[in-house]
């Protein structure tokens, strides 16, 4: 299971345009098409990886989330079939970073915001061990109560995409199948699990930047 790179399946470049995109695109599945070559399983897997690249690049806000969320160029240089664990342990480390810095953007934005989060903070912390100190656990425990708060409508959309092209890419990258797969489901349910402790480890890290032990 090799790593696919959907720019250099299409034999374009990153700086490609989206007409360009195309064009290599309808020439590759020309060149390719069962018509063309029949009988050839060959052609049948290239055309399936060209659907695959096409269906991302292809559209420019799956691209330009595929950019964001996208294996770097030596991600797997050493490893020449990475097991799917690996893949999707990368994966759901981008998908951590993702939903952490946004929310950590969020409230940094809203300082006065995170002086009142911190103030609760500390009063649950003293309260319940006697003395203040950043408590990680009551930190995340508070994050979880208010999170969705902090979680705009375009935001929910921009997530909802980035799992969607998270999910195509392991299918392209063969960790997991499509088609009626649970286990695509699950890793979906896995993904969302993943960045949503992201987000809340963003709200962590902006009320720690602002922590000053009393």
């Amino acid at each position: 299971m090799a790593r696919m790179d959907y720019y250099q399946t299409l034999g374009v470049s990153r700086e490609a345009s989206d007409e360009e995109i195309k064009k290599a695109y309808r020439k590759l599945v020309f060149e390719f098409h069962p018509d063309r070559n029949p009988g050839s399983k060959e052609a049948e897997a290239k055309i399936r990886e060209l659907n695959a690249a096409y269906e991302i690049v292809g559209d420019p806000e799956a691209r330009r989330t595929y950019e964001r969320i996208r294996f770097g160029e030596t991600q797997f240089t050493a490893v020449d079939t990475p097991d799917p664990a690996i893949v999707l342990d990368a994966m759901g480390q981008k998908l951590y970073d993702e939903g952490r810095k946004e929310i950590l953007a969020v409230l940094m934005k809203d300082l006065t915001r995170v002086k009142v989060e911190l103030a609760i903070v500390r009063e649950r912390t003293v309260l319940r061990q006697g003395y203040d100190s950043f408590k990680e656990a009551i930190v995340l425990e508070r994050a979880g109560e208010v999170i969705q708060e902090f979680v705009t409508p375009d935001m929910e959309t921009r997530r909802q995409r980035l799992l969607d092209v998270a999910v195509q890419m392991m299918a392209s990258q063969g960790a997991i199948a499509l088609s009626g797969d649970r286990r695509a489901e699950a890793v979906r349910a896995q993904f969302q699990e993943t960045f949503l402790r992201g987000r809340l480890s963003g709200f962590q890290n902006a009320l720690e930047l602002l922590y000053v032990r009393r």
